[in-house]
């Protein structure tokens, strides 16, 4: 049965060429940018979509949007993101939402899996907001529970920067409790995009060597492994309550 209280929001952009990640198409051009983007969201979403722990829906921008494209056949629920920066987008889904504890997530992170998400969830149970460390400094998930959803955590923080974590946890009040979950990589610059790259052919050059022979069944547990190898302390969370003010 689907959780009626578990909100997971995914925020999506619209897949149009030169729309879609644009300091990475810096670095690799809009048609790579672009095609990465659209074969990872029709990867990682369905299983987010189609988890019973959780209702999903899509924060979708533009606006008018409605998150439909032909080549990621799976509908959901739309909520428009509006103006302004990051933050401001997630505080006015976080609020739109149902009541109970709220996870955002963005779409472009490759190792995502649904027991990324769950984990995220088993944290607001004994904490009010929970973050999911990103290898650049800022976070792939937020999570609020029913008291942090009253709150404003987003004041000050410096996006797309290396403190956008360090901020968004000092705009918590003093009294709440904080978890941090998995650190994963995201995609957003050429160096992070050949990394990714790199890492996914390491894990699926075993497949042919040993034998050189193709064998589809181990090519899919090679490749299903790429998703959870950069996943760290993934039977462990840390965490902590401020003691000060914000």
């Amino acid at each position: 049965m689907r959780s009626s209280t578990r909100q997971l929001a995914i925020f999506l952009k619209e897949p149009r060429l030169g729309r879609v990640k644009g300091r990475l198409a810096r670095d690799v051009g809009q048609a790579e940018a672009w095609l990465f983007y659209r074969r990872l969201v029709r990867r990682a979403l369905p299983p987010l979509a189609r988890d019973g722990r959780w209702s999903a829906c899509l924060a979708t921008a533009p606006d008018h949007w409605r998150g439909q494209e032909p080549f990621w056949p799976f509908s959901l629920p739309c909520l428009p993101q509006g103006r302004g920066d990051i933050g401001q987008r997630m505080l006015r889904v976080f609020r739109s939402l149902p009541p109970g504890p709220a996870i955002i997530v963005g779409s472009d992170i490759p190792d995502l899996a649904p027991e990324h998400v769950a984990r995220g969830f088993a944290a607001l149970g004994r904490a009010d907001m929970v973050l999911g460390p990103a290898e650049d400094g800022g976070y792939w998930l937020i999570g609020l529970g029913p008291r942090a959803r009253t709150i404003d955590p987003f004041r000050g923080v410096r996006w797309s920067s290396p403190w956008a974590l360090a901020d968004t946890e000092r705009g918590l009040p003093a009294g709440f409790r904080l978890a941090l979950v998995d650190r994963l990589a995201d995609v957003d610059d050429g160096p992070a995009y050949w990394s990714w790259r790199a890492r996914a052919s390491e894990a699926l050059r075993p497949c042919t060597q040993a034998s050189g022979t193709f064998d589809p069944r181990t090519q899919a547990s090679a490749t299903h492994s790429i998703s959870m190898s950069n996943s760290i302390g993934q039977d462990a969370m840390a965490t902590k309550v401020r003691a000060g003010g914000s």
